[in-house]
């Protein structure tokens, strides 16, 4: 059996790095040819950004298989024999927050260097030393305070209950339905600061939007998200009554009022679709399927491993092979996302009114010429990792003629710049 899960695992890395390099090579070719939807210099920039990302994960997707690998080999029984903790609830939250922490360390100069060269070399990274080490280490606090009771309530739910995978199942699809309520404050109060949009029109112009769709927020809401970074970005944090828009700050410096308009008419679409409520839903499948799976393995496995069916043990394992299902699932998220997104694009090109369609493909433009993201990819790559559409479909399901809209563009080809 453990010969077996390795198999799967090695399967899955294998497959991984398949896509990676179809799109790297993919990206590499497409970068000489004529540019789509950005002027020269900056179609190639997105391109090189994307290369070296896709490399990046390459090599943090063999970096963490050596670790998966030692992890099953000796790590586990390691850390579960040097920790001597006679109570099983405190060794289960010890065990599990010290296999998680171990791996943010593992990853760590990974984040390190794509903050820092990779995205100070494109011009994204705006956040200082002192900010990066601010937030690593309030996301360590957090991680261990929510963690512990996480784990602790995995604990008792597995010692009590017969059935404990279902239970656990229950309680944690809970714990998710929370943090999509209050991740927006929780973000405000130790990341973000908010200001309410102080532009009297522009506001009166979002809650009109609000209005026709339903959406009732507790406001419209800027963050200083330029402090730390220079993309483009917007979201509607929460559920029910703890519902807000949130503008980055950057949005509002590049995008024109009709344009952040579309924008927000695109997120509102999703909440009028209620894409939100299936998207958990389609969490909540594979949740289930983990927890059905981890929940009924046999005790073989854990004896080939020499370690014991405790617990913390059971939850690592599911730590360790949670990306696997998530990647065998993400084509069909993958699907259904797209789909979303192409209804989303109509119903804020409606709200746009007459010249919605036209600021909502201006908008779609400035995102990804801001944002730097390359308008191609390999169809295997979209079919594993997007789960938006391609920028360039999308513009063409909203009538924009890439041809004809982006001449200066399509004069002629890249020079090979590296």
């Amino acid at each position: 059996m453990l010969m077996i899960m390795i198999s799967i695992y090695s399967l899955y890395v294998l497959v991984n790095l398949y896509v990676s390099v179809m799109q790297v090579g993919y990206i590499s070719q497409a970068k000489k040819k004529a540019p789509i939807l950005m002027e020269c210099d900056e179609y190639v920039k997105a391109a090189n950004y994307a290369i070296a990302k896709e490399r990046l994960s390459i090599a943090t997707t063999l970096i963490d298989f050596m670790a998966v690998l030692v992890w099953i080999g000796f790590g586990i029984a390691y850390l579960s024999d040097n920790l001597l903790i006679q109570n099983e609830a405190l060794k289960s939250v010890v065990v599990v927050l010290g296999f998680v922490l171990i791996n943010s360390v593992i990853s760590l100069p990974f984040s390190i260097y794509e903050k820092f060269v990779l995205d100070q070399k494109f011009g994204f990274n705006k956040s200082t030393v002192g900010q990066f080490i601010k937030d690593t280490a309030v996301t360590l606090v957090l991680s261990i305070v929510f963690g512990s009771l996480v784990i602790w309530g995995i604990y008792f739910i597995m010692t009590t209950f017969s059935f404990w995978w279902l239970w656990s199942f229950a309680f944690i699809f809970g714990v998710i339905i929370l943090i999509n309520m209050f991740f927006p404050t929780i973000r405000a109060m130790f990341f973000d600061k908010l200001t309410p949009l102080e532009d009297e029109k522009l506001a009166e112009d979002i809650k009109t939007l609000m209005d026709r769709t339903g959406f009732v927020s507790s406001g419209v809401f800027i963050s200083d998200a330029s402090k730390r970074d220079a993309r483009l970005n917007a979201y509607f944090g929460g559920l029910g009554k703890t519902k807000r828009v949130v503008l980055f700050d950057t949005l509002l410096q590049k995008l024109e009022p009709k344009e952040l308009l579309a924008v927000l008419g695109h997120e509102l679409g999703h909440f009028a679709h209620g894409d939100i409520y299936k998207n958990i839903a389609l969490v909540g499948v594979i949740l289930f399927a983990m927890f059905a799976l981890f929940g009924n393995l046999p005790e073989t496995l854990y004896l080939e491993m020499g370690l014991s069916q405790a617990p913390y043990i059971v939850m690592i394992l599911f730590l360790i092979f949670m990306p696997v299902l998530g990647f065998i699932m993400m084509p069909i998220m993958g699907i259904v996302s797209r789909h979303n997104e192409y209804e989303a694009d109509k119903m804020g090109a409606q709200l746009g009114g007459a010249s919605g369609e036209i600021e909502l493909a201006n908008a779609l433009k400035k995102l990804v010429t801001e944002n730097k993201s390359f308008p191609l990819s390999h169809p295997v790559y979209i079919f594993f990792h997007y789960t938006h559409p391609p920028v360039i479909e999308r513009l063409k399901a909203l009538g924009v003629d890439i041809a004809t809209e982006d001449k200066t563009a399509l004069e002629g080809t890249c020079p090979n710049i590296d």
